[in-house]
């Protein structure tokens, strides 16, 4: 399972926070850019591997990190599908 999850934030703070904790956990991850179809109020998200998914969820959770959601690439209709609030 390589599929790529995208983590969108309402601010760039809790955004910042996030990748710090997640890099902490010794999860691999990347930032990117917000992509256009998904409706947040910050411009960067975060990427990891869908096998991470369970992990990074906790994190989020026991930290309180608010999040916008996760999001997973949608092959039908091109875009994305929310995964996770």
């Amino acid at each position: 399972m390589n599929e790529e999850l995208l983590i969108a934030f309402d601010s760039t703070q809790q955004a910042l926070r996030a990748e710090m904790l997640l890099e902490y956990a010794e999860i691999e991850i990347d930032t990117c850019p917000t992509p256009k179809d998904i409706t947040a109020g910050c411009a960067m998200s975060i990427q990891f591997f869908r096998r991470e998914l369970a992990k990074v969820e906790q994190i989020i959770k026991e930290e309180t990190i608010e999040i916008r959601g996760i999001y997973g690439r949608d092959e039908h209709e091109g875009g994305y599908r929310l995964i996770s609030e």
